[in-house]
């Protein structure tokens, strides 16, 4: 390959990691169209965190962040569940001076919103294209695998890269990301068949407004800027999860219990609406504070939960896996769409004019050396926090709780991994091996020579 040059992407997926991916490849100089499924390309939901990792990116790419009315996050508080008294809290009031960027806690559709505005408005690079109701199936799933490679062309055929849609419509694109969510399409015609359970815990959403709250005597928790727990601490599924978003207006509530008194696992957001005292059965005991808070809960919905294995792989040829489809993660370590951020901006590297030399397969094999072990490690981190809170990025180091205990001090997960990863160093690294030149950087997997992290772990020490 001679080197540089345009490209015309196609993006399977308008969510999130889509209009992320759409956002980075444009201004890498190639152009690229979206696929949604849906008459629309939106979010459903409520709150959704953004961790200096994905931060980053957002200022990289010029993201009015602003737009996205977001809470800046100064503590993350895990309470007492019958009492509500703060058991363990990690401060986050240096968090900016430490790693050049705020923990950002948004609206899932303002956050949608104002990256779409960023991928297909004014900026660098031509603006992205959305084209809707063009759905992806992956028809050959349930096919032996030698029926499945016939099955798959009816959809993308992996030599031409022409993707077939439901409505007869066909695109041939350089380069296809596959951004389709956990229910992925594009992963099935890749022939990637997940390895997964139910999780052990249900889920339900509700949404609180402040004002109401406030106006009832309740306690106002928008004034804490914290992403706030109950429970988690005793090994138990019982969990609930407070993040205060919109600038403070919405109070966005995660109802963990288990899976035994009510079970959502076959069921998706956008249903009908749940009744509150579906929402309040399985809590007892709980804070009353809290309790009278969900007791005007609007919005109720079920999350289905997942756990899947670490895939195989997550590209083929010219087509690649972003997000949920690629690596779908519990919600525990709050870096689901940091990981979904963190894809697209990889590809917007690799594809940039400084390191893409032509080759897309070439390219797409370092993205997935690149983001796999990263994801598959804070996948497996989520999987841990999910009963026992103590795994969770944050509290993880507070080692002084009285509560405090980790399946293995030396594996947890913490904001030192996560924020001090250098992506540029990481892509080098492993361009450098693909491509049989000399590294002479000072990363290891994106994580500098010599940081020590909590763990007790020196990057690049011996063992």
């Amino acid at each position: 390959m001679s080197g540089w040059r345009p490209l015309k992407v196609g993006v399977i997926g308008g969510g999130i990691g889509g209009m992320s991916a759409a956002l980075a490849l444009r201004r890498a100089g190639h152009d690229v169209t979206i696929y949604e499924k849906s008459d629309f390309a939106g979010e459903v939901g409520a709150s959704v965190s953004c961790a200096a990792n994905g931060t980053r990116w957002l200022h990289e790419w010029g993201v009015d962040v602003a737009k996205g009315d977001p809470v800046v996050l100064k503590k993350l508080i895990n309470r007492d569940w019958k009492t509500g008294e703060p058991v363990s809290v990690y401060d986050l009031e240096d968090y900016e001076k430490r790693w050049g960027y705020v923990y950002n806690m948004f609206h899932r559709q303002y956050m949608h919103a104002m990256l779409k505005d960023s991928a297909m408005g004014e900026g660098d690079g031509i603006p992205a294209k959305l084209v809707v109701n063009h759905r992806v199936r992956a028809s050959g799933n349930n096919r032996p695998d030698h029926l499945l490679i016939v099955q798959q062309c009816r959809d993308i055929d992996l030599n031409t890269n022409t993707i077939t849609f439901d409505n007869g419509v066909t695109a041939q694109h350089d380069l296809v990301v596959g951004a389709d969510g956990i229910g992925s399409a594009v992963r099935g015609i890749l022939g990637i068949k997940p390895e997964k359970k139910p999780s052990d815990s249900s889920c339900l959403h509700a949404n609180v407004d402040t004002d109401e709250a406030v106006k009832l005597g309740l306690v106002d928790y928008s004034q804490d800027s914290a992403l706030e727990y109950w429970g988690g601490q005793e090994g138990k599924w019982d969990k609930i999860v407070l993040s205060p978003c919109n600038g403070g207006k919405l109070l966005s509530y995660y109802c963990f219990f288990p899976r035994e008194q009510g079970d959502y696992a076959t069921q998706a957001w956008g249903a009908e609406g749940r009744p509150v005292e579906e929402l309040l059965k399985p809590y007892p005991n709980l804070d009353p504070q809290v309790l009278k808070h969900l007791s005007i809960g609007k919005e109720i919905q079920p999350w289905r939960l997942w756990v899947h294995e670490p895939y195989p792989y997550i590209h083929k040829g010219n087509v690649c896996l972003l997000g949920d489809a690629g690596h779908p993660m519990m919600p525990h370590q709050s870096q689901g769409a940091c990981m979904a951020i963190e894809d697209a901006a990889a590809l917007g590297i690799l594809f940039n004019k400084k390191y893409f030399n032509g080759d897309v397969a070439q390219s797409l094999a370092v993205y997935e050396e690149v983001r796999l072990p990263r994801a598959t490690r804070v996948q497996a981190a989520a999987a841990k926090a999910a009963y026992n809170i103590n795994e969770r990025i944050g509290f993880s180091v507070n080692k002084d709780t009285a509560t405090y205990k980790v399946e293995d001090p030396k594996k947890i997960l913490t904001i030192e991994e996560m924020n001090a990863y250098d992506m540029y160093g990481d892509v080098e690294e492993k361009l450098a091996a693909k491509r049989g030149d000399r590294y002479t950087g000072k990363f290891i997997c994106g994580l500098p020579i010599g940081l020590e992290l909590p763990s007790g772990i020196t990057i690049g020490a011996s063992a």
